[in-house]
């Protein structure tokens, strides 16, 4: 991806205080300053492809960084990628990819409560995508994870995640595929995008559409959200998966919900043509259990 485009298309935000993303970021070293600075820290160029930032504090609790960055960093505005620590009630190991936002009256994990995020379908696709393919040499699975915190942002965000259980740090094989992936992102020009409606926290449904067809999903909204989400919310998480075409649901009782009534058009999952991931790919199916 080095070259193919001008300018960076994404910005990584490392969080000091997560121990994943400090992992990565010494895996990343010191590049070069763009001359661009946020509070004093300077903005790095990683590749053609990404920026990085480190910022002192909690990325989750992060309010509002993208009203902090440079103009040129926000016209047009860049998504943030966050390298970060997965937890989970199992401890199960694993790699995920989320939105942001809580669909919900909760905010406990940052953000504000029924407040989502712009997303960035493609480039959420991209970071599974490159993951799965990667994830025999990580030693854990790949899967997206439903909408669920934030922190609350104007432009487009996401989470790349570790989790590693019990062990007392992030697996180095798992830092090496994590630093590798985030440094050149090469979205698909062919993906159809939908919203994704039902299933469980991890999204195995969405997750398994994702990796074997050309399905790009932005939020993820799973069926323990649909029991609180209300209307407005749940239109918004519409109009915050750009170019969606319509609604992909896990099952079709997901339907039903008198929220998402007339948010758009079912989209049946043949309707996106099949993809052939790279040699080595994992099976889609990610942990049973809710996370963060």
């Amino acid at each position: 991806m080095v070259g193919a485009t001008v300018g960076p298309r994404y910005v990584l935000i490392v969080s000091d205080p997560d121990p994943v993303a400090h992992r990565v970021a010494e895996r990343w070293g010191t590049p070069p300053s763009t001359g661009l600075f946020v509070e004093g820290a300077a903005v790095r160029a990683l590749s053609a492809s990404a920026y990085f930032l480190r910022r002192p504090g909690v990325h989750i609790h992060d309010e509002g960084l993208d009203l902090k960055l440079p103009a040129a960093l926000r016209d047009p505005a860049l998504p943030l990628v966050f390298p970060s620590i997965h937890r989970s009630e199992q401890n199960q190991p694993c790699l995920t990819v989320h939105p942001l936002g809580n669909p919900g009256s909760s905010a406990e994990v940052g953000g504000s409560p029924r407040t989502l995020v712009p997303t960035d379908p493609g480039l959420m696709a991209a970071a599974l995508r490159a993951l799965d393919e990667r994830s025999s040499a990580a030693g854990v699975p790949a899967s997206y994870e439903s909408t669920h915190h934030g922190p609350a942002l104007r432009v487009p965000g996401l989470f790349v995640e570790i989790g590693y259980g019990s062990l007392p740090s992030p697996p180095e094989s798992a830092v090496a595929v994590l630093a590798e992936v985030l440094r050149d992102l090469e979205t698909a020009g062919d993906d159809r995008v939908a919203l994704a409606v039902g299933g469980g926290h991890y999204a195995p449904h969405f997750t398994d559409l994702a990796l074997r067809r050309r399905w790009a999903f932005g939020h993820i909204l799973s069926r323990h959200a649909l029991t609180s989400i209300d209307v407005a919310t749940a239109r918004s998480a519409y109009e915050l998966t750009p170019r969606a075409e319509g609604i992909v649901y896990a099952r079709a009782a997901d339907r039903d919900l008198p929220a998402l009534a007339g948010l758009g058009p079912r989209r049946r999952d043949s309707e996106a043509p099949e993809r052939r991931p790279r040699p080595g790919a994992a099976t889609a199916g990610g942990p049973p259990a809710s996370g963060t």
